[in-house]
């Protein structure tokens, strides 16, 4: 066999050496191509994962209202003016509540609260009372779910006073994610007895009991009554002691008796 001349011999390394730069820089390719390939993969998947994100926040918060909406709230208001009520938040409305109410006492309409936004079915609405005397007042009844945009609270009573002249402050509380409270200021006055006439009407009052009966005897001596003459029965004259003697005259008896003495 002939050997391999030198110059052959380089023409082939060089072809050896073009053939793995070639192979490395398919190498280099591929793997610029996967970096790629997986810069994709991950910028889709943020991608989604954001979308995702922000569809389950939009439906889990409710919309709220624009402002030139505010409109329709105050048609609602003027639809119900002796019912509803605004509260410190823009998105829910409430019951009017009487201003001085006996404890654990029936209200006179039931307690509701209203969403101007949407809120799902099914959410859970709670209410809390208080003041700066009795911070946690005790409630019946005080939880409703919400269903049409209305919260219906069955038989709301309150339990615990509020003080002599203080008002209890409503906390409504709607259980979205993220929970919406909204309050209702000076909402309602609770005591033991309830309103009741103050102490000076009563005292008039009492004042002019005697006074109308006096009145009415007044009236009664004006009837004009019926003159009546009483007549005294004619006395019957003394009987004589010459009288005939009878069987009743005891002095006619006395008489013969003496008589018949005599003779």
């Amino acid at each position: 066999m002939s050997d391999v001349s030198p110059v052959v011999a380089a023409q082939q390394q060089q072809q050896q050496q073009q053939q793995q730069q070639q192979q490395q820089q398919q190498q280099q390719q591929q793997q610029q191509q996967q970096q790629q390939q997986q810069q994709q993969q991950q910028e889709a998947a943020a991608a989604a994962a954001a979308a995702a994100a922000a569809a389950a926040a939009a439906a889990a918060v409710p919309r709220l209202r624009p402002p030139h909406d505010n409109r329709t709230m105050v048609e609602i208001i003027a639809d119900h003016p002796a019912e509803l009520v605004r509260t410190d938040s823009p998105n829910f409305l409430c019951s009017v509540l009487p201003s001085h109410w006996r404890c654990n006492k029936t209200l006179p309409v039931a307690f509701k609260v209203v969403a101007l936004g949407e809120v799902p079915d099914g959410t859970v609405v709670t209410v809390m009372a208080g003041n700066d005397e009795n911070y946690s007042a005790e409630l019946r009844n005080a939880s409703a779910v919400m269903k049409n945009q209305v919260a219906r609270f069955n038989d709301l009573r309150f339990v615990g006073r509020s003080g002599r002249g203080k008002s209890f402050t409503l906390t409504i509380t709607v259980f979205t994610n993220p929970p919406q409270v909204a309050t209702y200021h000076r909402a309602i006055k609770v005591t033991v007895d309830g309103p009741r006439e103050p102490r000076r009407h009563r005292q008039k009052l009492d004042d002019s009991k005697p006074s109308l009966f006096s009145d009415r005897l007044s009236d009664l001596g004006r009837i004009p009554h019926p003159s009546m003459r009483v007549g005294v029965p004619p006395q019957n004259p003394r009987p004589s002691l010459n009288s005939a003697p009878s069987p009743f005259n005891p002095q006619g008896q006395s008489q013969i008796t003496d008589k018949s003495i005599e003779s």
